[in-house]
């Protein structure tokens, strides 16, 4: 079903290029096996395939996208250069700095955080790493889709772990284990602000049905549902041993509670503050993308190379930079510092100057365009449309788990356009 040799030892030819580009541009090339995907759901449940079908009419994608192993290996080469580079002693000081990041002060968690998602473009010049995010959304929907697909005679390979569905369940109990040593992990909350509310509750569903599976008794839960005691959190009377943290409240600022029994050890989280302010505050890319800082931080010149060129450049937006930003804002990608699912973030050309005031305004950083790649879709037979997309790698400890993509039309991903949603990601070497 998943392949792991599919990083290449060598740079393939123009041939697995070209293949790649014919393949994407082609809305008749190939396609998902649909009725495959629909056995997978409702193997599920019915419960889950119709909350699915209602909810969510546009979260699995028609077709698969095509990358090439050169592309794959560049995705392999920035995602191990930012682990080493934040791994460092100098790093952790600049980041804490920059972030102002108060939980980095005086705590050192060793959870290292679940489900890491490196988010990349492509383009001729290669792949970019456009975000890091620490509470990535997709994984299981992703594997899911994966496996449905498992006896579909696709070009390329897969890039997975073996099996995912025991990769998921250890890694949250290496992030037990890693806080609390060798006692067993009884129990996971995936919690989230009014959970059944959230367009991936399917994806909770399934997170619950697979760790259950796997020996973890597993709640959803709101932070309102939870009861903060002396010894710990609990949950209707139960004391939890950890939380699955999907809220987007990434320093958990509107939740002073939750994130003290955070700070004092009173339950173990992932992904966790720390996490986010060292790697997925978007100021850090800034950072990843200035060489002077990248040395004062101790970091390898190989890797300040990989980092040059797979990051588009990217500056923190501030006072008296208002006539560059304008003048430049065609070649530009405005994002909030703390932001996420493509909120409050717009295309420079686009802007208007009442938006932009507001940027200048606002905590933003400001990066170099790198356009999205496109795929071909037809739709009802009809004349093909581009669809663009980008690729998402889920890593954990700096090891890519799963390789999936997003299709969408508009300014930025969704889950709105027909035909569009997750996507296969097949490498062709």
């Amino acid at each position: 079903m998943i392949d792991q040799h599919t990083r290449a030892a060598d740079s393939p030819s123009a041939g697995a290029s070209s293949l790649a580009e014919t393949l994407n541009a082609d809305c008749h090339s190939v396609q998902l096996d649909r009725a495959a995907l629909q056995r997978t759901m409702q193997a599920q449940g019915d419960a889950w395939h119709a909350l699915v079908t209602e909810r969510c009419p546009h979260l699995f994608a028609d077709v698969p996208v095509f990358i090439t192993a050169a592309q794959m290996q560049l995705m392999h080469d920035v995602v191990d250069a930012v682990h080493r580079v934040v791994a460092l002693d100098g790093w952790q000081a600049a980041s804490q700095a920059l972030t102002l990041a108060q939980q980095n002060e005086s705590v050192n968690h060793k959870a290292k955080s679940a489900f890491f998602g490196y988010d990349f473009h492509f383009d001729e010049q290669g792949a970019h790493l456009i975000e890091i995010n620490t509470n990535a959304g997709g994984g299981f929907l992703a594997a899911l889709l994966l496996d449905s697909q498992s006896g579909s005679n696709l070009p390329g390979a897969a890039v997975a772990e073996e099996n995912l569905a025991q990769a998921f369940p250890d890694m949250f109990r290496n992030e037990w284990q890693l806080e609390r040593g060798d006692a067993p992990l009884n129990n996971i909350v995936i919690v989230d602000d009014q959970p059944e509310a959230q367009y991936l509750y399917p994806e909770f569903l399934l997170a619950k049905n697979l760790f259950e599976r796997a020996g973890i008794t597993t709640f959803i839960a709101a932070p309102a549902d939870l009861q903060l005691r002396d010894d710990g959190v609990y949950l209707a009377g139960q004391k939890i041993d950890l939380i699955y943290n999907r809220l987007t409240d990434f320093y958990l600022q509107h939740h002073p509670a939750l994130y003290q029994a955070y700070l004092d050890g009173q339950v173990v989280m992932s992904p966790h503050p720390q996490a986010y302010a060292q790697y997925a505050d978007k100021r850090n890319l800034a950072l990843l993308t200035d060489a002077d800082a990248l040395r004062a931080s101790g970091a390898q010149e190989a890797d300040i190379a990989t980092l040059q060129a797979g990051i588009p450049r990217t500056i923190i937006v501030q006072p008296g930079m208002e006539e560059q930003l304008w003048a430049e804002r065609k070649q530009l990608f405005f994002k909030p510092n703390s932001g996420y699912g493509s909120k409050g973030a717009y295309r420079g050309e686009k802007l208007t100057k009442r938006v932009f005031a507001e940027i200048l305004q606002g905590d933003y950083v400001a990066q170099k365009l790198a356009p999205p790649g496109e795929r071909a879709l037809c739709l009802n037979n009809a004349e093909a449309a581009p669809l663009k997309y980008d690729v998402r790698c889920f890593v954990y400890d700096g090891k890519i788990q799963l390789v999936s993509a997003r299709l969408y039309q508009g300014q930025t991903t969704n889950f709105r356009t027909p035909g569009g949603g997750f996507a296969l990601v097949r490498v062709l070497s």
